[in-house]
């Protein structure tokens, strides 16, 4: 489908090379910290050392204890000075070094050098079983990427990201995961003036496509050669001895990329913004701007203000997955095989792969949403009968799974109309011809089709109360409705409800 574009000229061939060793060296305090920075001792342009900026009198107003216990961390030895004072980054733990990172990125199909211009790196944390997570600041400051942005971000924004990626944890879709947000005690300027705030997020990392970009622009092969081994060693270690590791740490993160694209679909939820910055090689879902999930199925669906053609609209995303991952694939071509004509052919097979590994996961994720435990060559279609069936009657995403689960179907209209009761009849039909029972079938399909979702009026609602009128108790209560979607609580059956016309949103918008 793509052709990888060969513009820039590779001629350097690949030198057998060790990969690089994380070394360890944690430290140990109150809260539980055990920093171990193996990022800063790649070569030094692919980050800058930067403190983040104080500010004027923070406040935190979310801590998630239950991620800080994965972590191995106590955030209750913190009173509450020193709890805003840590996560607004007015005082820095021991053994952290907080940087900048730098990359670059395909912005909308359009290349650009970037950074991190409103966010830091604060170090990465070793946990009691030593899995390593990067702990990033997001509006700590100005850094030397913030071209001429102010470094700061809004509150709205970085409560929005701590919903939706606690959300898509719940739902079991990698992600990044929001540990602290403080406010600042700050505006800062946007349309208007707002409260300002920083958000402390936990990743695997966050070495993007865009990280590749940038190492080939600044440091050729070999800064490519030097960054793909650090991958390697951090995600995919097993990938070490391979006779082609980077052929197979392309196919790796084509693989993660496939199967995380599919989850993001099969819960109706979509990005906003798939820059090849905002695609990280781990396979987390990472960079919650103007995202959202839908309510009424539409496979056109746009909710990015940005994204005025429609690129990153929802039923778009696998192909530009598989764009970014071919530009990702540009990077490696000189460390995939020295004769440039081999490293094409054997990069674009990898990249064609892409389309057969997301449809067999997406088509394995629908049946599970369906009940169905075995495979069969109709099932492609009686998938697409039914997800055309929504469209035409705008029915909406996840309510309409979820009735398939329940025991009744509603006694709504549409589900009375001949078209859906014929699909009906053929589904059952479909159930029947498996060997497991219609109770494991439901069971699959309860584990499957959440209840609940983060709905777009319902996060603006919360959002709204915090960010206008200082009121968390809105954003404390979607959270809790949240931590379990699959689960039947009659406490949350409003956070169901589609919204009505006066409450629906159209739009969701870039923090910056």
């Amino acid at each position: 489908m793509y052709i990888i574009d060969i513009s820039l000229k590779y001629l350097a061939s690949v030198m057998p090379h060790e990969p690089m060793k994380l070394n360890a060296h944690p430290t140990n305090n109150t809260v539980g910290w055990r920093f171990d920075n193996s990022y800063t001792r790649l070569p030094d342009y692919f980050y800058a050392l930067q403190n983040p900026v104080p500010v004027r009198a923070p406040h935190a107003v979310m801590l998630n204890h239950a991620l800080a216990e994965s972590l191995g961390l106590d955030l209750r030895t913190l009173s509450d000075a020193e709890a805003a004072a840590l996560f607004s980054g007015n005082t820095v733990p021991e053994a952290a070094q907080p940087i900048a990172q730098a990359y670059a990125g395909h912005q909308f199909g359009h290349f650009t050098m970037l950074g991190d211009g409103r966010a830091m790196l604060l170090g990465e944390h070793l946990t009691p079983s030593g899995e390593r997570f990067d702990i990033q600041f997001k509006g700590s400051g100005q850094t030397p990427f913030s071209r001429r942005g102010d470094g700061r971000a809004a509150l709205a924004p970085m409560l929005r990201e701590y919903i939706i990626s606690e959300a898509m944890h719940a739902l079991h879709i990698p992600t990044t995961r929001s540990l602290a947000v403080v406010t600042t005690g700050e505006q800062v300027v946007r349309e208007t003036l707002l409260p300002g705030a920083i958000l402390t997020r936990v990743a695997a990392s966050h070495i993007r496509v865009g990280t590749f970009e940038y190492a080939v622009r600044q440091g050729g092969t070999e800064g490519v050669r030097i960054l793909a081994d650090y991958a390697i060693q951090r995600h995919y270690p097993d990938l070490i001895g391979s006779e082609n590791r980077y052929l197979s740490l392309l196919n790796r993160v084509i693989e993660r990329q496939a199967a995380l694209i599919a989850q993001w679909l099969l819960a109706g939820f979509i990005h906003g913004v798939m820059n090849t910055d905002n695609m990280s090689i781990s396979g987390e879902t990472i960079d919650y701007g103007p995202c959202a999930f839908m309510d009424a199925y539409d496979p056109h669906t746009v909710f990015s203000s940005i994204d005025q053609s429609g690129r990153y609209r929802y039923s778009n995303q696998p192909l530009m997955a598989q764009w970014n991952l071919a530009r990702l694939a540009e990077t490696l071509l000189p460390l995939i095989d020295p004769v440039q004509e081999e490293a094409v052919t054997l990069a674009e097979e990898a990249v064609h792969t892409f389309p057969q590994t997301y449809q067999s996961q997406w088509i394995s994720g629908m049946r599970k949403k369906l009940g169905l435990f075995t495979a069969e060559d109709e099932d492609a279609e009686l998938i697409a009968a039914l997800l055309s069936w929504m469209y035409k009657n705008q029915t909406d995403y996840t309510n309409t799974f979820r009735a398939l689960a329940s025991e009744n179907l509603p006694v709504d209209a549409v589900f009375q109309a001949p078209e859906f009761i014929a699909w009906h009849v053929q589904w059952q039909a479909r159930l029947i011809r498996q060997p497991e029972s219609r109770d494991s079938a439901q069971h699959l399909m309860q584990a499957h089709n959440p209840a609940i979702i983060p709905r777009n009026h319902r996060v603006e609602e919360a959002l709204s109360a915090a960010s206008e009128h200082g009121d968390y108790a809105p954003m404390q209560q979607l959270l809790a409705a949240l931590a379990d979607p699959y689960a039947d609580v009659p406490e949350y059956y409003d956070y169901r409800t589609p919204p009505t016309p006066s409450e629906r949103v159209y739009q969701t918008f870039c923090g910056t």
